[in-house]
């Protein structure tokens, strides 16, 4: 049996981050994963993740992601790795229906919250976008932008793997390619199961992505949902125009939930721009999400999303991959004790927009386990807000 202070479940975006915060707090510390991170069968990976400050999804995220952003610097200095691309972030509305009094557009949303909390910006109009980001010459005489300069990408694989070898470093023990079967806990701790041994540690965070409905059980089978998304890089004409520093976009084209999509400046070498779109309607599971992109489904994102939309861009494919975002009702994460098992913290879903945070969630996930608390406060997120919930 092996013994530690705290065992990591995932070491996707939240555990290894986790299992870095604790190892460089001197916890013994374990982590497991069924897979190899960095790997490409869960939520963190695809080369690029947005990351800015003033986070539409709410003002809850601010604190979180200031910290982020010191944490990424942080690594990079050790590490002697590039993680964090300040490139800037621009948030678009070119809405044919487009209300400038509507309060619940994205972008007004954006835009409020980073006056809200004084974050440097830009309010940009149609022509002001076009000047300065040619490569959006299509949007609409009607359209705003907002163009944060702190904001910009982080590289996902790179992050995981700079944490883990950061974690190992400082004395951490972490289990690849090995599937934890049970969790259970009593008075002498909590105990895991894996497919390989039995782990017995004082306590357990479990950050298990899109396999935490099977191995948290309720509440969280009934909370959580699986949903199947889909990553496109597109050629790049042979003369497109792009701004000299092209920023991370969002663009909202129209009035449905459909009618958005993100992506990042080209990446030197590459010749092709990365653009993906949400989707929550359709769920998945492990066991059965379709890791393989069609050539329909290609077309269909083009079609749709940049047709018409990005200058310079061709419909031809350079590559694709599937990822999935593990989904509460709300959209919004999960990070609380879990309410069956002694000891044992769960950080799940972090529905499609984790990753900008993870750093700093590790740090405060660490901080909860050494001390019953953490810096940042994470009441936002806890289970008490779906009581009542059928």
């Amino acid at each position: 049996m092996e013994r530690c202070e705290v065992a990591v479940l995932g070491l996707g975006a939240m555990g290894a981050a986790t299992v870095y915060q604790l190892a460089k707090a001197g916890v013994r510390v374990i982590g497991v994963d069924r897979f190899h991170p960095p790997h490409d069968q869960g939520s963190s990976h695809g080369d690029t993740r947005i990351t800015r400050l003033s986070v539409g999804e709410g003002a809850q995220y601010l604190p979180i992601v200031r910290n982020a952003h010191r944490i990424w610097r942080e690594l990079e200095a050790l590490s002697g790795e590039s993680l964090f691309e300040q490139c800037g972030v621009l948030v678009m509305s070119s809405n044919p229906d487009y209300d400038p009094n509507d309060e619940n557009d994205f972008t007004h949303r954006t835009l409020h919250l980073a006056q809200t909390h004084d974050i440097e910006h830009d309010v940009l109009s149609a022509a002001q976008i076009r000047q300065r980001f040619p490569q959006f010459s299509p949007v609409l005489d009607t359209a705003i932008g907002y163009f944060e300069p702190a904001g910009g990408y982080v590289r996902p694989e790179r992050c995981i793997a700079v944490q883990l070898q950061l974690a190992e470093e400082h004395g951490a023990t972490l289990f690849k390619g090995e599937t934890v079967t049970q969790v259970t806990s009593d008075e002498q701790g909590v105990t895991v199961t894996t497919d390989q041994r039995t782990i017995l540690a004082d306590k357990v965070v479990i950050s298990a992505g899109m396999w935490s409905r099977d191995l948290l059980g309720a509440p969280f089978d009934r909370l959580l949902r699986v949903c199947r998304q889909k990553l496109f890089w597109f050629e790049l004409e042979e003369h497109a125009r792009f701004a000299e520093v092209s920023p991370t976009f969002i663009l909202h084209h129209g009035p449905g939930d459909a009618d958005m999509h993100y992506g990042f400046p080209p990446l030197p070498g590459e010749g092709s721009l990365k653009v993906a779109s949400e989707q929550y309607s359709e769920t998945s599971s492990p066991d059965t999400l379709d890791r393989t992109i069609s050539a329909a489904e290609a077309r269909e994102m083009f079609d749709t999303q940049v047709r018409g939309k990005i200058a310079g861009v061709t419909s031809r494919v350079a590559k694709s991959a599937v990822c999935a975002y593990t989904v509460t009702s709300d959209g919004d994460f999960i990070i609380d004790e879990h309410p069956h098992l002694r000891n044992v913290t769960v950080v799940s879903a972090c529905s499609g927009h984790g990753f900008k945070h993870s750093a700093a969630l590790g740090e405060a996930l660490a901080q909860h386990c050494i001390r019953g608390s953490s810096e940042l406060d994470l009441s936002a997120f806890s289970l008490k807000r779906f009581a009542g919930q059928s």
